[in-house]
């Protein structure tokens, strides 16, 4: 058991405590017209006093060392942190450029813009499936499409009538568009208007783009312009000058359009 000692003995230089004693002292204060008396008491352990009770002086000193202490603490738990976290990245890292981590068969992770461009090919390919070069009721043949009419009009009125379907009356320029358009025509039994005709300058033959013709389909004997024939219809037999006031079917034609991925 601790023993008591006095407050004296702690000022004596020649005073040593090899065991522990219980150190008590005393204070008076005032309050109002009275006097007080406090008593502390405290541990001495050899030369030191262990407080069992702090004055009001020693608290702040002792919240300031134990803030410190916990500064320092969380400091060093921080810096530990980081440090681990730095070696896990850089082992993450090394792992994915060492050439031999990587084999044959195992795949790099794919990314969201790897997953967006095959969703956009996914609907390229399903939109070129569902495309069609020609709107519907149109023929397409070597890149171009074709509308043949159900109903008949003057010359005039057939290259109005494909104007409105953004189109031309039909300008032939090779030999396998002229058999294109003949079997059609051979199969349905029909005269058709296409776009050329002499009507500005009598036997100088043009198209609707006033370019001359270069490669002529005519039936044997024509045109021979009798009785102020001045447009052309295509039938089986070949070409034929005819009135432009007479009701034909009529062709028109434009370009095909492309579809996604062509």
């Amino acid at each position: 058991m601790a023993e008591m000692c006095d407050s004296k003995d702690l000022g004596d230089p020649g005073f040593k405590s090899s065991a522990d004693c219980v150190l008590s002292r005393s204070e008076e204060e005032m309050f109002g017209d009275r006097r007080v008396t406090k008593k502390y008491t405290g541990l001495l352990r050899g030369s030191k006093i262990l407080p069992g009770c702090l004055t009001r002086a020693q608290l702040p000193l002792l919240l300031l060392l134990v803030s410190v202490g916990f500064f320092l603490l969380l400091v060093a738990t921080l810096v530990q942190v980081s440090s681990v976290r730095q070696s896990l990245q850089k082992e993450k890292w090394d792992h994915q450029q060492s050439p031999s981590q990587v084999g044959v068969s195992q795949k790099p992770p794919r990314s969201d813009l790897d997953e967006i461009l095959q969703q956009l090919t996914w609907m390229n390919a399903t939109l070129a499936g569902l495309c069609r070069p020609c709107p519907w009721k149109w023929e397409l043949f070597q890149g171009t499409c074709y509308f043949f009419s159900q109903t008949q009009n003057v010359w005039k009125d057939a290259i109005s009538a494909c104007q409105n379907l953004r189109a031309q009356l039909v300008i032939i320029n090779s030999t396998a568009e002229q058999k294109f358009l003949k079997s059609w025509n051979t199969k349905n039994n029909q005269r058709t208007w296409i776009g050329l005709s002499d009507h500005h300058n009598e036997g100088s033959w043009k198209w609707l783009d006033d370019s001359p013709v270069q490669l002529s389909f005519w039936k044997e004997g024509e045109p021979n312009n009798h009785g102020d024939e001045d447009c052309v219809e295509l039938y089986s037999e070949g070409w034929n000058d005819n009135r432009c006031s007479v009701e034909n079917f009529w062709t028109c034609e434009k370009p095909s359009s492309p579809c996604p991925g062509s």
